[in-house]
């Protein structure tokens, strides 16, 4: 089977496995919170995001992944864990909490497209190797984090009651 196959495979399969726990487990549990903390909770796990610095680190990939590919998704990644943390850090400050919600996930999506876009014309998943340890990120990490980010926009235009507003004391910014 070839590299590119087997990539493919792992790929999707890593989007099968985190669609059937986020929709058991992870969904229920997110939909039960008022939105603050269903934003809270996906941006922490964004928070983590400063690791994908790990794709410029020298004996961590291979030197031939391309660099149109690796500082992309390096400083992507980081921008959008700082963005995390930052909403993280001004959740009492609901209009600035908000901003950072809506920052860290447009970041985190329009990166992870770009990430896919730029493996796909630099045809990294025929080259799968030159991901060297960090492998596991687009097939198990990437997966979730772009579940997690639909979950977000789905948070964040879904209309809430009255009464979780009052509740909640959420602000209406949006």
């Amino acid at each position: 089977m070839s590299t590119e196959t087997l990539f493919q495979i792992h790929l999707v399969s890593g989007y099968v496995a985190w669609l059937l726990c986020f929709s058991v487990y992870v969904w229920p549990w997110l939909t039960s919170m008022d939105r603050i903390a269903a934003h809270r909770a996906i941006a922490t796990l964004h928070s983590f995001r400063f690791f994908g610095l790990v794709f410029i680190l020298p004996g961590i990939v291979s030197p031939n992944l391309p660099d149109g590919f690796a500082v992309f998704a390096a400083y992507g990644d980081f921008a959008t864990g700082v963005l995390a943390m930052l909403a993280l850090l001004t959740v009492r400050i609901r209009p600035l909490f908000w901003v950072f919600v809506v920052a860290f996930n447009l970041m985190g999506a329009v990166d992870l497209i770009v990430d896919y876009y730029h493996a796909i014309q630099l045809d990294l998943p025929a080259h799968a190797e030159w991901l060297g340890a960090t492998y596991a990120i687009p097939i198990i990490y990437v997966p979730l984090l772009m579940i997690t980010h639909i979950a977000a926009f789905y948070f964040l235009v879904r209309p809430q009651t009255k009464a979780a507003r009052a509740l909640v004391g959420d602000v209406a910014v949006f």
